[in-house]
Formats: C-alpha cells, structure tokens, sequence
C-alpha cells in the first residue's frame, strides 16, 4: 500500500499541474513495466540502462529488481518533483536501496544527458503525443545516439491513442498531431523489430522495441 500511495499521490498531483510534461493518466502498471524490460532479463555480462522520464519509478522499480553487481542505471527526469521522489525510494524502499549504488539520477532533459558509455537498454516513458513532431525527432536521435550498436531501446505509448485524440481534433493540435504521427510510423517502420500489446494497463499499452537499423545513422526525415 505505502508504494502504491507513493508511486500515485505525487503522480496525479503532478498530472494537475503539468500534464503537458506528464501525458499519463496513472503510473504504468506491472504489466506494462514486464513488457518494457522483457528484451533485457536474458541479458549475459554487465549491462548498462537508461530510463528516459520515469515519473515515480513504477518502471524503475521493475529495472532494479533484474539490476546484477555489476550493471549500471541512470535515470533522467526533468520533472523536479518526481525527482525528489526518486530520491526518496532509492533512500528508503528495500527493493531501491539494494540497488542504490548503481543508481544514478540526473535532473535534466534528454537533449543535455551526456554518458560516459552506450547503452545496452534504452527506456523511454516520454509523452511523445503532448509533443511536436520536431522535439519528438530531437529526442529519438538524441537517445539512439546512446544506444549501443546491438542496443534496444523501448518505448510505451497507449493504443490507438494518437489516432484517437487526431481525428477528434482541429486546426493546430490536429496539425500536430498528423505530423507526429507520421514520424511515429516511419520511426516504427524503420527501426521497430517487435511490438508487445499490455491490455491489462490503463488504457492499454503497446511497448515498442526499437535497434538500429544502420549504425552509420539514425537521423529522421
């Protein structure tokens, strides 16, 4: 109960306050979390991982449970005040504190993330659909950039939720919401090899699993 209270209580105030950076309607569930982490629980050696906005950490709880001695975690959240909750779990809640020391929280946005090494996994929980099609790119080239040559890099998005708000939309947001699209369906077309469907999340859930398809580049048109 105490994890639920703290994963959902700053959450929705947060969703209040700044939906526009926060897109969910409620922190993902263990079915969605499973889904994303799905391509890293055979991993074999070191591995290193990167949560691109976690929120509270309903996904990074998930990642630090499947954390070896040996592997690394970094996660980046703009959001001031999920970062102090982050903080708070990884300083108090058993399953955080055993992986503390291979936890890193970084208070930025993607765009001004630097590594010291690609990553194996990439997690993106980014609201892609309170974005524009130009920022959205931006921020996929920025993370593929991180991504080691044989990396994946997964990202979760509602079903049918980006077609639905569009063809209820007008002017401007529809506008928006066209162009995102279409970049969306090409960045699948070009990079996803498989898409998990999680019914049980609301709403339901596709978690896209993403490697690159040509190491010399990544760009989107």
């Amino acid at each position: 109960m105490k994890r639920f209270l703290t994963e959902h209580t700053e959450f929705f105030r947060q969703v209040r306050d700044t939906f526009h950076t926060t897109g969910a309607v409620a922190p993902s569930s263990s079915f969605v979390a499973r889904a994303l982490t799905r391509p890293m629980e055979r991993h074999n050696g070191p591995k290193r991982i990167l949560e691109v906005g976690p929120g509270t950490g309903s996904i990074t709880r998930r990642i630090v449970t499947l954390l070896r001695p040996e592997d690394r975690l970094d996660l980046v959240e703009l959001n001031d005040k999920f970062v102090d909750v982050l903080r708070r779990r990884l300083q108090h809640e058993p399953e955080f504190v055993r992986a503390a020391d291979r936890v890193g929280i970084h208070h930025m946005a993607i765009q001004d993330f630097r590594a010291e090494a690609p990553y194996d996994y990439i997690i993106s929980g980014l609201p892609i659909n309170n974005f524009t099609a130009d920022l959205v790119r931006e921020m996929f080239e920025v993370m593929f950039g991180l991504l080691a040559p044989q990396g994946v890099l997964t990202y979760f998005e509602y079903i049918y939720m980006r077609k639905f708000k569009k063809n209820l939309s007008t002017g401007a947001r529809r506008e928006r919401l066209t162009k995102l699209d279409a970049l969306m369906d090409q960045l699948c077309a070009k990079h996803r090899f498989h898409r998990d469907s999680v019914l049980i999340n609301v709403p339901p859930a596709w978690a896209n699993h993403l490697r690159h398809e040509d190491r010399k580049s990544t760009r989107l048109n």
